[in-house]
């Protein structure tokens, strides 16, 4: 959930994070050893909030539980990640495309909120090599991924690794989603990204399991947003993953699904993650309810 488009102006260091207590870059190393090479992580969806909401009083009351749970996800991985790869509702481009910088900007994609969320930085480093990783698994399948050295993070990425990660020590590498929201599309793509799984790097969809900006705080929106996570959730939940993914593909079909979502950019992030999750079944990590509607995150995995 964003209010629009946006600052471009130079941050500034601020010391705004609600739990960062330095803003000094800590490259990890990544992790070697048996450990991580028999290890595969899941892969997540969360529904991200609206704005800047951690930096904004009153806000960030409003999302306490998705603060509390934003914050614990780490200890659902199996290991500490070498890198993250984010598909995020808010960059689209009309090829896929994949951020390239070692020291990605912020993008401030919103507007209408206090002036010191213009201001905010979350310096984690990019990965190059994660990047160039990306790019050589969709060639492999016949996809062509152009790169991108000025992405930055936006609210939908950098809210949710910020309070999973607060000390900005985890590489971030972001994927656009293609223009056109083609669902099966994403899903194909996704899949081409599992090997991803087991060399160290969580997978991570950031967007909303409703948003529809009319409906946020209308009490009216409360069972139809209600009604399209019940179907999301019982689609991510399904045993076979050929009846998961067909399920996605057809989310028109779910009931009030262009109330849930006029536009789909904060759902298919959803599809990449479902794709790259193979057969492993979903589950609900968690579902909280802000301005009338349910905002739902899952596991693959």
């Amino acid at each position: 959930m964003e209010v629009a488009r946006k600052h471009t102006r130079r941050p500034l260091r601020l010391l705004a994070w609600p739990v960062l207590r330095e803003t000094r870059i800590i490259h990890c190393t990544p992790q070697k050893g048996p450990a991580m090479q028999h290890t595969q992580f899941p892969t997540m969806f969360v529904s991200h909030g609206g704005g800047p909401w951690p930096f904004v009083d009153g806000m960030r009351e409003m999302f306490a539980k998705t603060e509390e749970e934003f914050k614990g996800l780490p200890e659902r991985l199996p290991a500490r990640p070498k890198a993250v790869l984010v598909i995020t509702g808010h960059w689209e481009a009309a090829q896929f495309s994949v951020s390239t910088s070692a020291h990605p900007p912020m993008d401030y994609d919103y507007y209408g909120f206090p002036e010191h969320t213009y201001r905010l930085e979350y310096p984690a480093p990019g990965s190059p090599a994660l990047a160039a990783r990306v790019t050589e698994l969709l060639a492999a399948g016949g996809v062509a991924c152009q790169p991108d050295a000025h992405r930055g993070f936006d609210h939908g990425t950098f809210v949710p690794l910020g309070l999973m990660y607060p000390k900005a020590d985890m590489p971030i590498v972001l994927l656009s989603m293609k223009s056109g929201y083609d669902a099966a599309e994403h899903l194909r793509v996704g899949a081409m990204l599992a090997p991803l799984r087991n060399e160290g790097v969580l997978i991570l969809g950031s967007g909303l399991t409703y948003h529809n900006m009319r409906g946020f705080g209308n009490p009216s929106s409360t069972p139809i947003a209600a009604a399209f996570e019940h179907y999301l959730n019982d689609a991510v939940t399904q045993p076979d993953a050929a009846v998961r993914n067909r399920m996605l593909v057809d989310w028109q079909h779910a009931p009030h699904a262009r109330l849930a979502h006029p536009r789909e950019d904060h759902l298919i992030p959803l599809m990449v993650v479902a794709g790259a999750a193979g057969a492993d079944r979903g589950a609900r990590m968690f579902v909280d309810h802000v301005l009338n509607v349910a905002m739902a995150s899952y596991q693959f995995g």
